[in-house]
């Protein structure tokens, strides 16, 4: 390559770093942070700032220090531009729905997380990663190296596209998916055009994309400057407390209203139940739901998706309801209740299990983040659910009947027996292994598969975070949320049980949680294939090629960072494992072979009712 071609490749401020310094251009880019951190990084008056620079301050100010990253010729410069901003690191990842997924597992730390990719091959990898994020009400910001200004409106056809002079195809594709979009083509509003995606995705909670041509990253523009966001929901100290609702503000007669007659229906009613859904999140709402159960003596169920927003050691708490999968006696109690108040549900057919809980639409009382809905009668909109909650919680009439009810039928749930001495290792052992390792600084992730059902199980600690993608389900995800989110939490030690059918989708990411130090803990659960799948529908095809995953693992350190792996097919083995694990500072990787058929119960269940619900036959005509 001959230098002027090598010099209009790299920006000013990439050979700058190049010429100066160091002896390689190489030693520049440290393990897992380009950049090599703030020592490098200067901070620029206003008036010097560049598009890049102030992409990646506004990113800072909202609480973004981990910008997840694969490069691509559209995104090159900008990409040097946005590490050159202090406080912001760029983690190279090995695929772009990776990086997508890591800045999901970001957000669910962090309050915000976001992605930068290149135009159209990068854009429409990651876009399943933002669909995702988006089922789950993640403000994710994902940023697209684009096509320079130039090419926008002419009749050129460009690489990295379908081959078509109209070269919009990926932002038709993420209006899908995202609930805000902007394309820079000009410095004159690139700066309104940042800010309002930012605000966007942090006011609705949801991602939102942000596409940059090429040739204006490097640029600066006198608006690009200092001044503080000019976002309405960011007054405060922290801005990332206040996602998800942006500025609504709560009305006043609206909220009296709905609190009257909520109360007057609860007053009414014999033994009434609280549950929580994962909206709670959203609306910031957990804090506020927690003082209504103590106020009110209800028994508190959640739904599997809100597992970890509500402390697991309240004295009313009764586990998860999940129909026909919930835990035990939990679903007696909320089925069997004559008002039901849901804070923040999502009723889809993986939760309701197949269509088949037993509650009648009549008696429930439904909080969404801004509005309180009644039965078959009125709803009040302008209420934020934590307002409601609040107040709500003041007026409440204290009743005990459906807890007590609970308390009169439960029996504790047994302790799984200790295995013989070479037994093949049972899943309910496994996990009672698992459940004595948490603490309040753990955080579990459960990929799709048997390992909803299993950690579902799992008695949380006051403390100890929880997630697991139910809305979209997209196996693969838990990989790369696991990175992002022990990127966003590195007072946390991540807790991840990964299925083998899920890990094959998106393994490479584990070398980027080596190449970043990262201590978590992964449970590779061997058994052999799909097997989620097989108990919905069995077939050839969920049946995968069996990998030796700790050499897998082992090759993607190379010989280089801090790993350990283990292989273990007994009790004795996991409990050594477990032992080691404790005194490890580093990423360590245990593959647990389990038989093929050594599912839940609730696995079985549950695949049984969405096996149903998925074969019924069309409507008449």
């Amino acid at each position: 390559m001959y230098w002027w071609r090598f010099s209009t490749i790299l920006s000013p401020v990439t050979l700058l770093r190049y010429r100066k310094g160091s002896s390689s251009f190489s030693e520049s880019l440290r393990p897992g942070k380009m950049g090599g951190g703030d020592k490098a990084k200067e901070a620029l008056p206003d008036g010097s700032r560049t598009l890049g620079r102030y992409i990646a301050a506004r990113l800072v100010e909202v609480g973004v220090r981990d910008l997840f990253t694969v490069p691509g010729d559209f995104n090159l410069v900008l990409l040097d531009h946005l590490m050159a901003e202090p406080g912001l690191e760029l983690i190279g990842c090995c695929n772009e729905l990776n990086a997508g997924y890591a800045a999901d597992g970001y957000a669910r730390a962090n309050g915000v997380g976001a992605c930068a990719v290149t135009f159209t091959v990068g854009g429409l990898s990651v876009i399943n990663a933002i669909a995702g994020a988006y089922s789950e009400n993640l403000p994710v910001i994902c940023i697209i190296g684009g096509p320079n200004s130039n090419d926008y409106g002419t009749n050129r056809i460009l690489h990295h596209t379908i081959g078509e002079i109209d070269f919009s195809q990926e932002h038709r594709c993420f209006q899908q998916v995202t609930c805000a979009q902007v394309v820079i083509q000009s410095l004159d509003d690139a700066h309104e055009l940042v800010d309002r995606a930012i605000s966007t995705a942090i006011g609705q909670s949801k991602p939102v994309y942000v596409s940059v041509s090429c040739n204006l990253a490097a640029m600066p523009h006198p608006s690009f400057r200092s001044a503080p966001l000019p976002y309405s929901m960011t007054q405060g100290p922290d801005p990332r407390r206040l996602y998800g609702i942006g500025n609504l503000k709560t009305n006043q007669l609206s909220l009296e209203a709905a609190v009257d007659a909520v109360s007057s229906l609860l007053a009414s009613a014999v033994k009434p139940v609280l549950v929580g859904g994962p909206k709670l999140r959203v609306a910031k709402a957990c804090d506020s739901f927690e003082q209504l159960a103590t106020a009110c003596g209800y028994a508190v169920a959640v739904m599997p998706a809100a597992k970890g927003l509500f402390p697991e050691s309240h004295r009313n708490f009764i586990g998860t309801y999940w129909g026909a999968v919930s835990s035990t006696f939990t679903a007696e109690i909320v089925e069997s209740a004559d008002k039901y108040l849901f804070a923040g549900p999502v009723f889809n057919d993986y939760s309701s299990v197949g269509y088949s809980l037993l509650i009648k639409k009549e008696n429930i009382i439904s909080l969404e983040p801004d509005r309180v809905m009644i039965g078959n009668g009125p709803s009040f909109g302008c209420v934020l659910m934590k307002d409601f909650l609040e107040v709500l919680a003041k007026k409440i009439k204290k009743n005990t009947t459906s807890f007590d009810n609970y308390s009169r039928m439960y029996v504790p749930v047994s302790v799984p027996p200790k295995q013989k001495p070479g037994e093949p290792l049972k899943a309910v052992n496994l996990f009672k292994h698992i459940q004595a390792m948490l603490t309040k600084d753990s955080a579990v992730i459960a990929e799709t598969g048997d390992a909803w059902f299993n950690c579902q199980k799992l008695k949380l600690p006051d403390g100890c975070s929880y997630e697991f993608q139910m809305q979209y389900g997209s196996i693969g995800w838990a990989v790369g949320a696991t990175f992002g989110y022990a990127q966003g939490a590195k007072q946390r030690r991540v807790i991840a049980c990964i299925g083998d059918g899920s890990f094959q989708v998106t393994a490479q990411e584990v070398s980027s949680m080596i190449r970043n130090g990262q201590n978590s803990v992964i449970f590779l659960l061997n058994n052999g294939g799909y097997t989620i799948e097989v108990e919905i529908h069995d077939g050839p095809y969920n049946v995968i090629k069996n990998w030796n995953y700790t050499a897998l693992v082992e090759a993607f350190a190379n010989g280089e960072g801090r790993l350990w792996t283990c292989k273990v097919r007994t009790e004795e083995d996991l409990e050594k494992a477990i032992a080691t694990v404790h005194e490890k500072d580093s990423l360590c990787f245990i593959e647990v072979i389990l038989h093929r058929d050594d599912t839940s119960k609730e696995l079985l269940e549950w695949g049984s009712r969405v096996a149903t619900a998925n074969s019924r036959p069309p409507n008449p005509q």
